[in-house]
């Protein structure tokens, strides 16, 4: 797999260097990109961004069977499978074995919890996979982490915020949660020998975060279920992190803080504005002047996060000593930057257009993430009874919201 990895970052250079031939062979000329070589440069555009989610993937997996050889070969001979429910002295069986279980009314309801500090950069994520405890109606057993592991790779994939630094709280229970929210911070000056010195206290406010629930029904037949040769353990993770992953990544980039989570795009201010008569388009300049608008503390562990259009429109631009500003990982585990940060690509950010809040650039580690007791998946044989259809029900309790508006600034495009 590995290898498989060098050859696909190889490949990502390679076409990079490509598309950097053609746009500046149309500098070079002094004129735009013909049709041909604009349908050549968004073609190559849109193969950079399947090679960068490619390599992504492979290098969760990688990092996640070495980790898995690392700890049998630490625990070969003091680990010891846990029984399944009722069979005390027979191994607990595999993840598909699991769900076989789920849907064949062994097992009526499932909690995926995750346990300790979530992992808050997207290398730590590759690198960390969380303890996770399954409880059931009928007693408890542990879910296999195969299962688990991938439902959340899912979550995390269809959510490019959770892809960032964002902070990550997961609690046991859903009460409210106060966090203290910095409004303004202490100031100091010089003062004379023997002179007052002036009072600077920093403004505190507070945040509450509550527990919004993301839910969604799976129904399929008996005959389908008994008869299906699927991978059942790939169909359940896929749907279930991708339906709740995108239901609550459009709230934490843009929801609106009352009924929904306090999205980063509402919470954050505008760092720079882009120029009249450009349809909201940025420029070099105008992302050179929001990576700075940031305070060197949050720019130093800042993440861009943009929608696909914008970064494609970021991959053309270049600064004053005509070096382009986004650069592709060229390593194992290395990601894209842009102005030397990572970027990350989210379907949920507004596209470039006109007062558009196109980009968004800061340390995501001030935006945080409350998960309420993981996700919860239960099934009923008594919903659609008079269909013969199976019913599952996922659910996500969440909410988000930015403790430091400091930490975090948006490009916003001109209003005409």
């Amino acid at each position: 797999m590995e290898e498989l990895i060098k050859q696909l970052i190889e490949k990502r250079a390679q076409t990079w260097d490509s598309a950097k031939a053609l746009l500046d062979k149309a500098e070079a000329d002094k004129r735009e990109m013909d049709a041909a070589e604009q349908e050549a440069w968004d073609r190559m555009g849109d193969e950079l961004t399947k090679l960068d989610a490619r390599v992504g993937d492979l290098t969760e997996k990688h990092n996640r069977n070495k980790q898995a050889d690392e700890v049998r070969a630490q625990f070969a001979e003091v680990a010891k499978p846990p029984a399944a429910p009722g069979t005390p002295d027979k191994p607990a069986a595999d993840d598909e074995a699991l769900l076989r279980r789920l849907v064949n009314r062994e097992v009526r309801s499932v909690e995926l919890k995750p346990h300790g500090r979530v992992a808050r950069t997207k290398q730590e994520q590759r690198e960390q996979r969380d303890l996770v405890k399954g409880t059931t109606t009928a007693g408890g057993f542990t879910v296999p982490t195969g299962f688990v592991s991938r439902l959340y790779e899912i979550l995390v994939e269809a959510s490019g915020l959770r892809q960032t630094n964002v902070t990550v709280l997961n609690t046991d229970s859903g009460e409210d949660i106060q966090l203290p929210k910095i409004t303004s911070y202490s100031t100091a000056g010089i003062v004379a020998e023997g002179g007052l010195k002036p009072e600077s206290d920093p403004v505190f406010a507070q945040i509450t975060l509550g527990a919004f629930k993301y839910a969604f029904l799976i129904q399929a037949s008996e005959e389908l279920v008994q008869d299906s040769g699927i991978d059942l353990v790939d169909f359940f993770s896929r749907q279930g992190g991708r339906a709740l992953a995108q239901a609550a990544d459009l709230h934490y980039i843009s929801g609106n803080g009352t009924t929904q989570p306090n999205g980063i795009v509402t919470a954050a201010s505008v760092g720079v504005t882009g120029g009249a008569g450009v349809a909201g388009a940025f420029t070099a300049d105008n992302l050179i002047d929001l990576f700075f608008s940031v305070i060197a503390e949050y720019r130093r562990q800042g993440w861009w996060l943009m929608a696909d259009s914008a970064l494609k429109t970021a991959r053309k631009l270049k600064d004053t000593t005509n070096q382009y500003l986004w650069e592709p990982g060229l390593t194992l585990g290395e990601e894209s930057t842009l102005l030397g940060r990572p970027v990350v690509s989210d379907t949920n950010v507004a596209d470039v257009a006109l007062s558009a809040k196109s980009v968004i650039f800061g340390d995501m580690s001030a935006y945080y993430i409350r998960d309420v007791n993981g996700v919860r998946i239960e099934r009923s044989d008594d919903f659609a009874f008079a269909t013969d259809l199976i019913t599952w029900r996922f659910i996500l309790r969440t909410d988000g919201d930015l403790v430091d508006t400091s930490a975090v600034k948006v490009f916003q495009g001109n209003a005409a």
